[in-house]
Parts: structure tokens; C-alpha cells; sequence
């Protein structure tokens, strides 16, 4: 007997947040190659799960690799925020696209912001809600649930709960937290009634409208919260001047071709902007009033 599709698209998101990228067999050689390339791992934090963040930004690597020369990226996905934090605090991958919480704590060891990914517009959280729930206002979720990906999540955990606080909410008495691994099993805990609301930001929220329309047309976006500062892309400080410039300039001319608009698409990102490390000194002091008033940022 077949299962029911929405229980079996559930099953399948919410089950998504814990998987692991498979690891590639290893290819063998009668000869060396005729010039070794140094590879690059490019690690993207966890806005969707493994198999999807794959699917949106592999396009994204394959173009960057047309670019090099000598060299190659290889995508990284990590099965949540805590893995990927632990890689690059590790200094592992050689380059970061990490959420603006995430770009300050890479930056302690080494990692240099080279671009922005994305209008700061666009970066917000956003409150995700059933029709049918009755939740009209923020005290309307005391007692009740609220779903996020991870606390570390800035646009999806920790701007909506500084929101939520500037609202008269106490997160941390008011309202029970859970954070259930991804982007997309957030939405999908207020779908399922698992929350009573869904914290994400506009990227996911976007995507998942696109992909699931007949769940997405059974919730709303409720509220959200004033922007910051997009997600970075950051080099870590021993990659090659030359390497790190040729990725850079090529984020920075994606928008310019008709395949570059098309991979940007994919990725709902409008385009990539310049940046540098001071640019992110507005996020440090918004994570300094965070946890005076709401919470550390990492819990224990």
C-alpha cells in the first residue's frame, strides 16, 4: 500500500536535517596526472539539508571551477550548524560561506570575509505560521512552541527571538525552543503542527514555497524582523592571493551573464556584493546586545 505523499515529504525533510554526505569512492591511477590541482573544500553552512544545499550550489562550484586554474573546489555540506562550526573552527575548509554570527567566530582563526552573499535586505528572520493555527500576535505563542534551526542560526534563531523580546516575549520562560537541524524542518514543524510557529529566514522560506506549493499555500509569513548584514564568503589566510581574488572577482560578476543570473536564481540570492572584515562590525555589536538581553548565543 503506498504511503500517504505529505507524510512521506515530512518524513523525508525532517529526516533530512541528520544525514551525511555520502563519501566519494577513491580514484586510482596507472600515472600521475600530468598537473596536480590543489583542491579547495568550499563549505556552505547548513541552509538546507546535505542533499538539497548540494543540489542549490553545486551549479555555484562548477562555475567557480571554470574560473581557476591549477586548482579546484570541492562543495562541503556539514548535517548541521554545530558539525559545520566544529570544521572550521578546525581551520578545515578553505573557504566559508557562514552566517554573519558564524563569519565573527571564523574570523578568530584565521578566515577573511571576501564578498557578501546577498542584499542586506533580504537578510531577516521571518515567522512562519499555519493559517488555521489562531496566532495573531507575538503574545499569542507564550506557551506554545517555536521551531528554529539551530541557535546559532542569526536570521532564523536569533533575530527572531531578539523580535520576539522587543515584543514583550521572555524566550526564555515564555516559550519553549527547539532546534531541529535545518532550515526546511523548521517550516515543516509549523506545517505538521509540531510548533506552533517556524523561525527562517527569506531564502528557505522562498524555496520551500517554490518546491512544496500545496503545503506552503497552508501557511503564512506572519512577521518578521528588521534587516542585517547577509552571509559572507571568507578565504582562510593561507589560500593563495591569486586563488582567492580569481573567486572573488568571479562571485562579484555572477549577475552579469545570463548563466550566472540562472545560478543566482537557483540559489535565491540576488547577486554577490564586496565586502571586507570591518563590514561585519555592525553584527558584533547587535550579538553584544543579544546577550545582555536574551541569551549566550551558544547554549551550553
Amino acid at each position: 500500500m503506498m504511503r500517504h505523499p505529505i507524510l512521506m515529504l515530512c518524513t523525508l525533510i525532517l529526516a533530512g536535517c541528520g544525514q551525511k554526505t555520502e563519501d566519494k569512492p577513491l580514484q586510482y591511477s596507472a600515472a600521475p596526472p600530468a598537473a596536480a590541482e590543489t583542491v579547495y573544500r568550499f563549505a556552505v553552512h547548513p541552509l538546507h539539508n546535505p542533499e538539497k544545499l548540494t543540489q542549490v550550489y553545486q551549479p555555484l562550484i562548477d562555475h567557480l571551477n571554470r574560473q581557476l586554474q591549477g586548482a579546484r573546489l570541492e562543495l562541503e555540506a556539514s548535517r548541521d550548524y554545530q558539525a559545520y562550526e566544529v570544521k572550521f573552527r578546525a581551520r578545515a575548509p578553505a573557504f566559508l560561506l557562514p552566517n554573519p554570527w558564524q563569519t565573527l567566530q571564523a574570523q578568530k582563526v584565521g578566515y577573511q570575509v571576501i564578498a557578501m552573499a546577498g542584499d542586506a535586505e533580504d537578510f531577516k528572520g521571518v515567522f512562519i505560521v499555519r493559517k488555521d493555527s489562531g496566532i495573531k500576535q507575538p503574545a499569542d505563542l507564550k506557551g506554545k512552541v517555536v521551531s528554529y534551526p539551530s541557535p546559532t542560526a542569526l536570521a532564523a534563531a536569533i533575530m527572531p527571538q531578539y523580535y520576539l523580546h522587543a515584543q514583550g516575549v521572555n524566550v526564555t520562560r515564555d516559550i519553549e525552543n527547539i532546534y531541529v537541524g535545518s532550515q526546511e524542518s523548521s517550516i515543516m514543524n509549523a506545517y505538521i503542527g509540531k510548533s506552533a510557529a517556524a523561525a527562517t529566514w527569506p531564502p528557505p522560506w522562498r524555496l520551500f514555497q517554490r518546491d512544496h506549493p500545496a503545503e506552503a499555500a497552508q501557511l503564512q509569513l506572519i512577521w518578521e524582523t528588521p534587516p542585517l548584514m547577509n552571509n559572507s564568503v571568507m578565504a582562510r589566510d593561507d589560500v593563495p592571493e591569486a586563488v582567492r581574488e580569481t573567486i572573488r572577482q568571479a562571485l562579484l560578476d555572477l549577475a552579469q551573464t545570463p548563466q550566472g543570473q540562472a545560478i543566482l536564481t537557483g540559489m535565491e540570492t540576488a547577486r554577490f556584493h564586496a565586502a571586507n572584515d570591518a563590514s561585519y562590525e555592525r553584527v558584533r555589536d547587535y550579538i553584544a546586545r543579544f546577550e545582555k538581553e536574551v541569551r549566550p548565543v551558544e547554549q551550553p
